[in-house]
């Protein structure tokens, strides 16, 4: 990358190579991030692997939701209560002269119950069946008393851990991979002596921007590509209202997780660079690693705690994810995605702000780990 800094072309009338203007030194180095990233075959395989599981599981998981077994029945002359069975979901009906031939149906298996004359009960009828009788016919027969839901908008329980899984684990992957490959490429470039070379060329919050630029492009690329095989998933199983439900929140959800991304991906550049051997990232990192860990476990855990989401919306490191799950459910305001953005930017900028100082100050200082305070407080050129 260094030569390709220097050949830089020079201006009209000029003889030597010209030095780069800030916005091409920044490119230059998230170019190299991304094809360096881009050309790693374990890189393309688990990103295949990951949306082929991605567009299957949202395809399996639709086709079941609307998979609806069929019960049938063996019906004897009860009266007016089994002609109603006919119209009943999900249900065939055989019609049978007596209860024998409804028994003999129900031990060979041909049917999953019978309904037969009883005038014992005040209904008329009963249902005899051979170990359990189907939840839906005792359901279509059973006299249901009128409801009013206060409600009932509510989103399922289910839909809700769905959409909180879906929202923490993809923040969770995206977060951690490249946050991972930021603090690896930090170390390795020291290591090998490298970042020498590169600081003679360009300055280090350069470095550190194009580093992150690059990375957030990857990250940022990723997380739609897995948003469209969700897209496409939903749109072949025939998802349309699940869709559109979740069009808004999506879309909310990339511009969160674009801007936390660039906070966390300067905390974990600044992490790494306080040591100089790749045996010593995880340790440093962990407690950035934990920050994207936190969000993922408590939208699994209090998904349905509205007082956790509803902070977890306006927390920086986990509004990423509690936020859209708001969003989706129609817990949120207008005003409050707003809010929580501008929370979340001027964390950010804060954030970058401290870390290119730790940055500037450790990335070149190799051998023993470098403690926080001293890349605070010491400064470098």
């Amino acid at each position: 990358m260094t030569s390709t800094l220097q050949s830089t072309t020079s201006p009209a009338g000029g003889n030597g190579p010209s030095t780069p203007n800030l916005g091409q030194s920044v490119w230059l180095v998230a170019e190299r991030e991304i094809i360096a990233r881009v050309r790693s075959k374990a890189f393309l395989i688990s990103t295949g692997l990951m949306l082929v599981a991605v567009l299957a599981a949202v395809i399996i998981g639709g086709a079941l939701s609307q998979r609806q077994s069929t019960t049938t029945v063996a019906v004897a002359a009860v009266g007016p209560a089994a002609a109603e069975l006919a119209h009943v979901p999900n249900v065939t009906v055989k019609s049978v002269p007596d209860r024998d031939a409804a028994e003999k149906l129900i031990n060979d298996g041909t049917v999953d119950a019978a309904v037969i004359s009883d005038s014992g009960n005040p209904t008329g009828f009963k249902i005899i069946a051979d170990d359990s009788a189907p939840d839906n016919l005792v359901a279509a027969l059973s006299i249901s008393p009128s409801v009013e839901l206060l409600n009932p908008n509510a989103t399922p329980p289910g839909v809700r851990y769905l959409a909180a899984l879906g929202f923490g684990l993809l923040f969770f992957i995206s977060a951690t991979t490249f946050g991972g490959t930021i603090a690896q490429s930090v170390v390795e470039e020291k290591q090998t002596r490298i970042v020498e070379i590169l600081l003679s060329t360009i300055p280090a919050r350069v470095l550190l921007t194009g580093k992150i630029v690059g990375n957030s492009l990857l990250a940022f690329g990723q997380v739609v590509l897995i948003g469209a095989c969700a897209v496409i998933g939903m749109t072949v199983t025939g998802n349309n209202e699940l869709l559109s439900a979740l069009g808004a929140p999506l879309a909310w959800f990339v511009v969160f997780f674009v801007i936390g991304f660039v906070l966390l991906a300067a905390l974990f550049a600044a992490a790494a660079s306080l040591v100089s051997r790749q045996e010593d990232v995880q340790s440093t990192v962990a407690p950035v690693t934990m920050l994207v860990m936190i969000p993922y476990f408590l939208v699994i855990f209090f998904n349905n705690n509205d007082l956790v989401v509803t902070i977890m919306s306006y927390v920086p490191f986990s509004a990423a994810v509690g936020m859209p799950l708001r969003i989706f459910l129609s817990e949120a305001a207008w005003w409050e995605p707003l809010l929580s953005l501008l929370i979340l930017v001027a964390s950010t900028v804060v954030v970058i702000l401290v870390a290119a100082r730790i940055y500037r100050n450790a990335l070149l200082r190799t051998g023993s780990r470098v403690s926080l305070r001293e890349a605070l407080h010491t400064s470098r050129s």
